[in-house]
């Protein structure tokens, strides 16, 4: 019989395993969740900074294998900051989100990983067109949604009137086609209304392409445009279809959400800030409004912006003239405004929410994005463009009809941005099987 081996001679290599750490700075809390529960799902440690001198001293601390920086700082010049920080951190990974400034890549051993978790936490109010194929660049092959079988399978969901015809639920044929993301060769009455819907929208549903239609009138224009739509149901794609199309489409489109930074911050974040205004301001710096100078800007959330805040908009938006924080010199900027609410402005108004003056130098032009609900026949583009989009580092899954089913009965309170993440669930839970069933469905769907 062997002798055993001595317990003190194994190797400790539990011992010599150091957790990696990644540090997200930005002022942007949701972004620092959603990057912090994505990271932490891949077994990272994450430390978090609201700027970039926490940014600094949370990296001496913690000696991070990467950093994550979003592509505005509050209290720092972001080029100064990465490069000071490159200079002085040479070892750490550092990823940028974004922005003005060239864009650092993760070049470390973690690369595909840090790109996920970035990817994944920059899906906010347009998760489903946040990840279309980029205009002009060749679209992949379209893979059947549901499987093709000789055998006998489930009814499919019943839609509205308006819904895809069978040829689009029974693919005939598994040969892939070549076709633009979401489309799928129904005939010629849904090739022509694919052909009247902007690229980056998914449905062809009257109310979808009556948004369409609405980007296309007014993209032209510098008309001040307000966004009204449930959560998770594309305004920011809306707001960068209107620069894509507008003729500032080659300056900035620089986008700042109100409800998403402190209201202390704000201020600073829109009109900028001189050296020694606040505490924290160690240097001074431009804001958003002024960074978007000849482009647009989107603000997102503008119901949450408070009320003291909206008067000093209000007078931007009056004569495009601002104050820096701490200045008395006006600086005269031209931009686009694009506002965008998952609230009632109008009832704000009334109740004394929100200034009436300003939501009526805003709301000038009306774009309503629908919810899920309303155009529900689109139901199977979207499935089917969520499952080629996540077949990018996997086989590309189907799902069968019962599955549909269960889909199309959901009343999807959460919009696109739900089905995405039902669809996510059901497919990290399928593993191997290249079918999504009503198991993996209902998974999804109770995780909500």
């Amino acid at each position: 019989m062997a002798s055993a081996v001595p317990v003190s001679t194994l190797p400790l290599a539990t011992s010599r395993i150091r957790p990696r750490t990644a540090l997200v700075a930005s002022a942007d809390r949701s972004f620092r969740q959603r990057l912090t529960e994505t990271l932490t799902g891949l077994r990272w440690q994450v430390r978090e900074a609201e700027g970039g001198a926490q940014a600094w001293a949370e990296a001496e601390s913690s000696l991070p294998e990467a950093i994550i920086v979003d592509s505005w700082l509050p209290d720092l010049d972001l080029a100064e900051f990465l490069k000071d920080f490159r200079s002085q951190f040479p070892d750490v990974d550092l990823v940028t989100a974004g922005g003005s400034i060239a864009q650092e890549s993760p070049r470390g051993p973690y690369r595909q990983e840090l790109l996920y978790a970035l990817r994944r936490s920059q899906d906010n109010d347009t998760a489903i067109w946040n990840t279309a194929p980029a205009l002009n660049k060749p679209n992949p092959p379209l893979a059947p949604v549901w499987p093709v079988s000789a055998q006998p399978s489930p009814a499919p969901p019943t839609f509205p009137p308006q819904s895809v015809t069978s040829a689009a639920i029974h693919p005939q044929s598994p040969t892939p086609r070549s076709t633009p993301a979401g489309a799928v060769h129904t005939g010629s009455g849904t090739e022509a209304a694919s052909s009247e819907r902007l690229p980056e929208l998914i449905g062809v549903a009257p109310c979808m392409l009556e948004v369409s239609r609405r980007v296309r009138l007014v993209a032209p224009r510098s008309t001040p445009v307000l966004i009204e739509g449930p959560t998770g149901s594309g305004k920011e794609l809306v707001a960068e279809a209107l620069h894509r199309l507008s003729t500032r489409s080659r300056k900035p489109f620089v986008a700042i959400n109100c409800a998403a930074i402190p209201e202390a911050l704000l201020e600073a974040e829109l009109f900028g800030h001189t050296r020694g205004a606040f505490t924290g301001a160690v240097q001074g710096r431009i804001g958003r409004i002024e960074a978007a100078d000849g482009g647009t800007l989107f603000l997102d959330e503008i119901g949450e912006m408070p009320l003291g805040l909206q008067s000093k908009l209000l007078r931007f938006v009056e004569c495009g003239e601002l104050q820096r924080v701490g200045d008395n010199e006006t600086v005269k900027v031209d931009v686009r405004i694009i506002a965008a609410t998952h609230q009632a402005l109008a009832q704000q108004t009334q109740s004394g929410q929100f200034r009436s003056d300003l939501y009526y130098r805003l709301a000038v032009f009306l774009i309503r994005t629908p919810s899920l609900a309303e155009h529900v026949e689109d139901l199977p583009l979207l499935v089917n463009h969520f499952l080629q989009q996540m077949g990018r580092d996997a086989p590309i899954k189907r799902v069968e009809p019962s599955a549909l089913a269960k889909l199309a009965a959901h009343d999807w309170p959460g919009n696109v941005r739900e089905l995405e993440h039902v669809l996510e669930r059901g497919a990290i839970l399928a593993g191997e099987e290249a079918v999504l069933t009503t198991r993996e469905i209902d998974f999804g769907l109770a995780m909500n």
